[in-house]
């Protein structure tokens, strides 16, 4: 069974239909790209996959004893987050709160977890900083980390490199990369780089005025991909 499944699903807000009829499959291991114009509805669809907001019709199944609970996210940040007056170390163990049920406490495991999970982010020397005083790029890998210790499987990151400058970038690309190749975690990803997408991924989902979900050497000869690429792009 596929580790995602959406069916037949409709999104949209306020009474209002953005996205119709969407079908796709995401397996164990896939790196898949969302892209589309703005407004078209991908951080919608995100947290629809999330189950942080229902649908207006369809369903989301997960498989291979996936639970919402346990999807890592990394959002987009807004300027009231990125000032947030949390210790590294506090911000990533959180991560592992949907893991203590009704206990009060963090268990030694969630903390070990934690912990390496801040060495394998390269933020060792930063756990005890206050996350405002960090750079973009290392308040970024401080998300990672925290996402990291809510999952094993599937990994949601919404637009992660903007704001963040091209050295930046690529890092977090490198990381993103290594933690699918390497350690077999299923990344979902929005993005408005098609540069990025079309590099990184196995798998794209365009959506807007035309749907697309494929392979990206299908993505880059669809019609979505040509009219998106000669719009130049646009964010969600």
């Amino acid at each position: 069974m596929a580790l995602l499944t959406c069916e037949d699903l409709s999104l949209g807000y306020d009474g209002k239909e953005i996205v119709h009829g969407l079908n796709f499959k995401i397996e164990s291991g896939d790196y898949l790209c969302i892209v589309g114009e703005n407004g078209s509805g991908k951080s919608t669809l995100m947290k629809t996959i999330l189950g942080l907001q229902a649908p207006i019709s369809g369903k989301v199944v997960t498989g291979d004893g996936l639970k919402q609970s346990e999807i890592g996210y990394l959002p987009q940040q807004t300027v009231v987050q990125k000032d947030f007056p949390a210790s590294v170390w506090e911000i990533v163990l959180s991560g592992c709160g949907n893991r203590m049920g009704m206990r009060p406490f963090y268990s030694k495991e969630e903390k070990r977890l934690a912990k390496d999970k801040i060495e394998k982010m390269g933020l060792t020397s930063l756990t005890k900083r206050c996350y405002r005083e960090l750079s973009g790029g290392q308040q970024q890998r401080v998300l990672l980390a925290r996402a990291l210790c809510a999952t094993r499987k599937m990994l949601l990151l919404d637009e992660p490199v903007s704001g963040l400058d091209p050295k930046v970038t690529a890092e977090m690309y490198a990381l993103i990369e290594s933690l699918n190749r390497d350690d077999g975690i299923t990344v979902i990803m929005i993005s408005h780089d098609i540069g990025a997408a079309v590099k990184y991924a196995n798998r794209i989902l365009h959506i807007g005025r035309d749907v697309f979900f494929g392979t990206k050497e299908d993505y880059v000869k669809s019609a979505p991909a040509r009219g998106f690429l000669e719009g130049g792009g646009a964010n969600d």
